[in-house]
């Protein structure tokens, strides 16, 4: 399988964001800021925006509007809100949940790969006041490890961060052969399919389950971690078919982005493509083709 070639398109990113944040719910394309905002789409703005090598000035505001947004979300604790309704309220207190664990990804991203000097020292920060804690969820601090990962690389001294991800690494269990341990993808005559949601064969005309992008854009990030410590031609595969599941690699054979804008779409179901354009499956689709963009770049 060949590795689409399509690039990351912001276009539809930068028409859900306004003064406050990127607008958590969409109406097909337009935004729906009645709905508000949310701490963990803020977190992957910033991932996918400090990913970019050449981010424009306009990407770069966005950026900076994520990192404002999640130093608002903060307590001076570290404990982190998650919920900003339609008039900038919040509406829910910090807690030590995937919100905080997500914050910490992001604010590790930025503060290792930002192309601006300020967001780099300002998430480092913010890195520091939320990286004080830890939570009791395994979910909320794997997200949080994984931005302490990516501080380590541009800073292997950075104590807090080196902290973090120890207390991490020594909080999980041992792997064993109970299902809950396997992540891995199957083909089903071309189609990439996440195995947890593999519930039909490639034979029938519809999906038989409903497909999130988020849990797409998640086995994409997965495969390219795996595939920098692993030379195995498994981890970049599972990349480029991700990125095909977004083009229509799929059960239903229905594009699930719109690669003009960067729109991506809410879900793959039994009877067609939710066509709604949400952020956290807009940044979906732009995290897997970044991934894919590198894995091209590299020849895996």
């Amino acid at each position: 399988m060949t590795t689409p070639t399509h690039l990351p398109v912001f276009d539809h990113l930068l028409h859900m964001t306004d003064r406050r944040g990127t607008v958590e719910q969409a109406l097909l394309a337009e935004p729906a800021p009645e709905h508000g905002y949310c701490t963990a789409d803020m977190a992957r703005v910033l991932v996918v925006v400090s990913r970019e090598p050449d981010p424009e000035r306009t990407l770069n505001g966005i950026g900076g509007l994520a990192l404002r947004f999640l130093n608002e979300a903060q307590a001076l604790n570290g404990a982190c809100r998650n919920r900003m309704d339609g008039a900038g309220k919040w509406v829910d207190d910090p807690a030590l949940d995937d919100s905080w664990g997500k914050c910490i990804w992001g604010l590790g991203t930025a503060a290792a790969h930002s192309a601006v000097a300020w967001v780099r020292q300002s998430a480092i920060i913010q890195f520091e006041r939320a990286a004080q804690r830890r939570s009791t969820s395994p979910r909320a601090m794997a997200f949080a490890a994984l931005g302490a990962a990516e501080l380590l690389k541009t800073d292997p001294g950075h104590v807090e961060a080196r902290e973090l991800l120890t207390h991490y690494a020594q909080s999980v269990s041992a792997p064993s052969e109970h299902p809950a341990w396997l992540v891995d993808y199957e083909t089903v005559d071309g189609h990439f399919s996440p195995t947890p949601l593999a519930g039909r064969g490639a034979a029938d005309a519809r999906p038989g389950f409903e497909q999130q992008p988020i849990e797409v854009s998640s086995l994409a990030d997965a495969c390219a971690r795996a595939a920098a410590a692993d030379p195995s031609p498994v981890w970049p595969d599972g990349v480029r078919r991700a990125a095909a599941w977004f083009d229509g690699d799929n059960d239903a054979g229905l594009a699930m982005w719109d690669a003009q804008t960067g729109g991506g779409f809410d879900g793959l179901h039994a009877d067609g493509v939710n066509h709604n354009q949400g952020t956290e499956s807009t940044l979906a689709a732009l995290s897997t083709m970044q991934h894919a963009r590198h894995m091209s770049a590299v020849g895996q």
